[in-house]
């Protein structure tokens, strides 16, 4: 699994110009999933999510949690972070896990993170044309891979 992660000061995920999910502080994580994933990697993922500190302390540090700040998480789909453009200009998505799997694991993470969080966690729609608005704070913007732990 891949994960671009943003700080944000508020987010809202929209399918046909219908709110489906919306956080205020906290984060957005954008999710793909790629075949050769695993429980291991759902686990390792929501655990990172959920502990992440890059929130600031009262010394205006990046040390504190979602869980120290009561902040939000607002988890959407996003093969494309499995493009490549190896070949040209065109993206190839080849490592991006097929839809069925992808939806799997997808949910799989997102029950994860509320057992982690303790909260409800709000989603976009799986496989939908989403209209992302993010209001970054920093911004803060991170990309981790499950495959490759210290990227």
């Amino acid at each position: 699994m891949r994960a671009v992660i943003q700080r944000v000061k508020e987010a809202a995920v929209s399918v046909d110009a219908n709110v489906v999910g919306a956080i205020g502080p906290g984060l957005v994580a954008f999710v793909g999933v790629e075949s050769a994933d695993t429980d291991e990697d759902v686990a390792w993922l929501a655990n990172k999510l959920a502990a992440l500190r890059v929130f600031e302390d009262e010394s205006e540090r990046m040390n504190l949690s979602l869980a120290d700040t009561g902040g939000g998480i607002l988890l959407i789909s996003q093969f494309t972070l499995y493009g490549t453009l190896k070949k040209g200009t065109r993206p190839s998505f080849n490592r991006a896990a097929p839809p069925e799997f992808a939806k799997d694991y997808l949910e799989r993470l997102h029950r994860a993170l509320q057992t982690a969080l303790g909260q409800s966690v709000p989603t976009g729609i799986f496989g939908a044309m989403m209209e992302v608005r993010v209001v970054n704070d920093g911004p803060v913007t991170l990309v981790v891979d499950t495959k490759n732990r210290e990227f």
